[in-house]
């Protein structure tokens, strides 16, 4: 593979990636977890940094266990989102569909909480608009 030189800006860029983690609930509607972190005060979807050698596809899958305890399996891309992080830089995070295939979720000090919620309660809890977002590209998967 040949070596890609890349611009300052480029170079700037921090890569993450993450999941929308969804199950059905007891009366049929579909559910999606979403996490809070204490060290933000925030609901979010589960995502995390790039490691160095790892893809998209690896960390998001990583970063939900991490997070969550959850294992779980990619079902689609739902697409990225852009934004500056709180540090002012800028950050690309990617998004997959997933289903649970094991574990249980376990409080720690990234993520204190876990709650399965319908897409509405998600719409009104999600603290970024940015999340809200996926929350759409997860409507079109639904059906289409």
């Amino acid at each position: 593979m040949a070596a890609r030189i890349l611009s300052v800006d480029e170079a700037k860029l921090v890569r993450a990636a993450g999941g929308v983690i969804r199950r059905n609930g007891s009366r049929g509607a579909t559910r999606v977890a979403i996490v809070h972190r204490p060290g933000y005060d925030d609901w979010s979807f589960p995502k995390g940094k790039v490691d160095r050698g790892e893809t998209l596809e690896q960390t998001a899958l990583r970063e939900v266990e991490e997070e969550t305890g959850l294992r779980c399996k990619l079902v689609t891309p739902l697409g990225c989102t852009a934004y500056a992080d709180h540090k002012g830089r800028d950050k690309v995070a990617c998004y997959w569909l997933m289903d649970v295939v094991g574990g249980r979720f376990q409080a720690g000090s990234e993520v204190d909480e876990v709650r399965w919620v319908t897409v509405d309660e998600a719409a009104d809890l999600l603290s970024y608009r940015r999340d809200r977002a996926l929350l759409r590209a997860l409507d079109l998967e639904a059906t289409g």
